[in-house]
């Protein structure tokens, strides 16, 4: 019995000190006059650099739910930096608050890319963090972020969007990218219009760009977000399978970008 009870407490202390290894803190930097906070999180279990992620926000706000992911990337080995495109840690639960904070950076289309590319900074100034090999993905606002970055050229390994609104790029802006791009659809999001996807992949096709778009059965918009539903918006939904599925696409895509 007394050798069961030891056997059990070391089982839980290893279960602790792996979950303590994960470790997580804001972080205030600056675009410009607008003060920002950002959620770092990163394993200092592992010693040397690794690769960095950049985390960007659905039209909410940097709320649990993107730091969640910043958090779930460092336990597999990243640095997860979650990126505030709002300033001042600003959130929001209405659809129309959140509307108005989404179509003010939006309206802006250098200033938005110089909000997600200042993030970046401040992830590949981690020591942590190899400079090297480093992507961003993004849920709804945040996932049409990543496709701008990815569209003005930046220099990162790989960019996923997940539900996130199709950016519609120039020839030269498709000849741009550096990126490996995947775009993490739901078939049934009425909130991607199918003629937008249809100018999307033409696009990309014309200018022989590195991409692959998933459409994932059953799906609506925000499909990854398990309280999706929790704002009485019908086309928001929670999908598990597509869910994990669209997780699973994209560490397979860092498998072939990032070496991890």
């Amino acid at each position: 019995m007394w050798r069961s009870f030891l056997t059990v407490t070391a089982v839980l202390a290893m279960g602790i000190a792996a979950d303590a290894a994960v470790k997580t803190k804001q972080v205030t930097y600056k675009h410009g006059d607008l003060e920002c906070h950002g959620f770092l999180a990163w394993d200092d279990a592992i010693e040397g650099a690794r690769p960095g992620v950049l985390v960007f926000h659905e039209w909410w706000g940097l709320d649990a739910y993107a730091k969640r992911r910043a958090e779930m990337l460092a336990k597999l080995g990243y640095i997860a930096f979650a990126a505030d495109m709002y300033g001042e840690g600003k959130t929001v639960n209405h659809p129309k608050d959140a509307g108005e904070m989404a179509t003010k950076v939006r309206s802006n289309v250098e200033d938005w890319r110089k909000r997600g590319l200042t993030a970046l900074d401040v992830l590949t100034s981690q020591p942590e963090c190899d400079k090297s090999k480093v992507a961003a993905i993004g849920y709804c606002f945040g996932g049409s972020t990543v496709q701008q970055l990815a569209f003005a050229g930046t220099d990162l390994k790989a960019v996923a969007s997940f539900h996130g609104g199709l950016v519609q790029p120039t020839p030269e802006q498709v000849k741009a990218a550096k990126s490996r791009i995947l775009i993490c659809n739901g078939a049934d999001d009425k909130f991607i219009p199918e003629m937008a996807i249809k100018s999307f992949k033409e696009s990309l096709d014309k200018g022989e760009a590195k991409y692959e778009f998933i459409s994932y059965p059953g799906a609506r918009h925000s499909f990854t977000v398990p309280d999706a539903d929790s704002h009485g918006i019908e086309m928001l939904k929670y999908n598990k399978e597509a869910d994990e599925k669209s997780w699973a696409d994209m560490l397979k895509l860092f498998k072939s970008t990032l070496g991890k």
